[in-house]
């Protein structure tokens, strides 16, 4: 059997969901500003510990379609991105619902940077 980096083998076996992460933030049935205190929460502790990777579950839109913590997450998470505390930021699958899997940096990573 052939040995893959991660990162190819993750691309072999298809997006990343909840059973390949590490902890999983359930944010399903709460509202926006728990949910945005949550993450800050999570991204916060994040900072000074060893990086792992973490899948969000969301709610799925209400029936008649409307408002979701989707959007408000997303870019929550897309700006620590930019500022370096996420490495990896993708969609679950549509088998795991609505959310994200995220690859947190860590501590020990960004400490060669600066």
């Amino acid at each position: 059997m052939p040995h893959f980096e991660d990162f190819y083998a993750a691309k072999l076996r298809g997006s990343l969901g909840v059973t390949d992460a590490e902890s999983v933030l359930d944010l399903r049935g709460v509202n926006r500003p728990t949910a945005e205190a949550s993450l800050a929460d999570m991204l916060e502790r994040s900072r000074f510990g060893k990086g792992k990777t973490v899948a969000i579950r969301l709610d799925p839109p209400p029936e008649g379609g409307g408002e979701t913590l989707f959007q408000p997450a997303g870019r929550l998470l897309l700006d620590a991105k930019r500022k370096g505390l996420v490495d990896r930021l993708q969609t679950l699958p549509a088998g795991d619902g609505l959310g994200f899997y995220v690859a947190l940096t860590g501590k020990a990573a960004r400490s060669s940077d600066g």
